[in-house]
C-alpha cells in the first residue's frame, strides 16, 4: 500500500514539474516573477477544489487526493522558486517589488484555495 502511494505521488508530481515548467516557458518573466505568481495561485485554486471534491464525495480516494492534491499541485506550486525569486529582487534592492510580491502570492494562494473550496464545498 505504502509504495502504492508512493507511486501515485511521484507520478502526479512528475506531472505537476512538467506543466510548471510548460508555464515558465510561456510565461515571460518580467520585473515581477508572473509566472510563480499564476502557477502558485493556480494551484492553490485547484488544490481547493481538490479538498472539496474530496469531502463532497465519499468515493473519492485517498489515493486520487495522493495524486492530484500532494503529487501535482505540490509538484506543480513552488516555495523554492518564489523564496529564489525574492531573495533575487532583494538583492537587486526591490524592496517595494519584492514586498509587494510575496503579499500578493500568499494573499492570493489563500484566497484561491478558499475560492476553490468554496466553489464546490457549498
Amino acid at each position: 500500500m505504502i509504495v502504492k502511494n508512493i507511486l501515485l505521488v511521484a507520478a502526479g508530481g512528475g506531472i505537476g514539474a512538467a506543466l510548471r515548467y510548460v508555464v515558465f516557458l510561456l510565461v515571460r518573466t518580467q520585473s515581477l516573477p508572473y509566472a510563480t505568481l499564476m502557477i502558485n495561485i493556480a494551484g492553490s485554486f485547484l488544490l481547493g477544489i481538490i479538498m472539496a471534491l474530496s469531502l463532497k464525495n465519499e468515493n473519492f480516494s485517498e489515493g486520487a487526493k495522493l495524486f492530484l492534491a500532494t503529487g501535482i499541485c505540490g509538484g506543480f506550486t513552488t516555495f523554492s522558486t518564489f523564496s529564489f525569486e525574492n531573495l533575487s529582487l532583494l538583492q537587486q534592492g526591490k524592496y517595494n517589488l519584492a514586498f509587494i510580491y510575496i503579499i500578493v502570492s500568499a494573499l492570493g494562494g489563500i484566497a484561491a484555495a478558499w475560492l476553490g473550496f468554496k466553489i464546490l464545498h457549498q
